[in-house]
């Protein structure tokens, strides 16, 4: 049988600092036992999440500047690697799961999560890869990319005592509005990269929607998981309210 999976559909595309903290108030509540695990597959609105490798850089303040000019929020992420756009053709997802050892299963989390949004978009039609690209923008191994040259994906993980977050940005549509929110802010963050390395599903199949994106991403969660459709309950959103000011830059 299955492993049970809460799924999540709650976005919150006009509040970004709230949405990073309710994925991070679902985080740890399933550390403490108090949620089980928990997948959230949301729509986010344009924001640019900086990590906290990304705080401590020299550009960082102009680097705020460069996303808000592009018409991004940017809030901080859960995640490690470095900075990443999301938008209205975009899928964000957010897997937060017990692990009494969360150190041990990095792996294990990484190779499940690319495997599932690698093996959507094979299902698509995509040549999708599991790998980084040379020149690719928050770069990192799981990334999962399209012919081995455009990143579609990028996956990055934070790890609690009791517990796990693996956060996601699937980028379905909308890549020259991805580089263009992520040219300025690398530059001030004096990070290089290639812009060609920045791709959409879209480009690889034209006609593609966000909605087909999502049915092929829930089709293949169903293949590994019982997905139990949920609602935010009023626990985690007041842990959120709390969390929130943290997330907002």
């Amino acid at each position: 049988m299955s492993e049970p999976l809460r799924l999540l559909r709650d976005s919150f595309p006009g509040r970004p600092s709230f949405g990073s903290a309710v994925s991070d108030a679902i985080l740890h509540r399933v550390a403490a036992g108090e949620l089980p695990a928990t997948l959230r597959l949301h729509r986010p609105g344009r924001e640019l999440a900086f990590s906290k490798q990304d705080r401590a850089a020299s550009g960082f303040a102009r680097a705020l500047d460069a996303a808000r000019a592009a018409g991004f929020e940017p809030v901080l992420r859960l995640a490690g690697g470095r900075a990443a756009a999301f938008h209205e053709g975009t899928l964000a997802l957010a897997y937060a799961t017990p692990a009494r050892y969360p150190q041990r299963t990095t792996r294990q989390r990484f190779e499940l999560v690319a495997g599932v949004i690698a093996d959507a978009l094979r299902d698509l039609g995509v040549d999708a890869r599991v790998g980084e690209v040379p020149g690719e923008y928050c770069p990192g191994a799981w990334s999962v990319n399209a012919r081995g040259r455009v990143k579609l994906a990028g996956i990055g993980q934070r790890l609690i005592a009791g517990g796990a977050h693996a956060g996601v940005v699937v980028v379905a549509a909308g890549s020259a509005l991805l580089r263009e929110a992520l040219e300025p802010v690398y530059a001030a963050l004096a990070l290089e990269w290639d812009p060609r390395t920045a791709g959409a599903i879209e480009d690889e199949l034209p006609g593609i929607t966000l909605g087909d994106v999502e049915e092929a991403l829930l089709a293949q969660l169903g293949r590994r998981f019982e997905l139990e459709p949920a609602a935010l309950d009023p626990a985690t959103l007041a842990r959120a309210r709390e969390l929130e000011a943290g997330h907002r830059l």
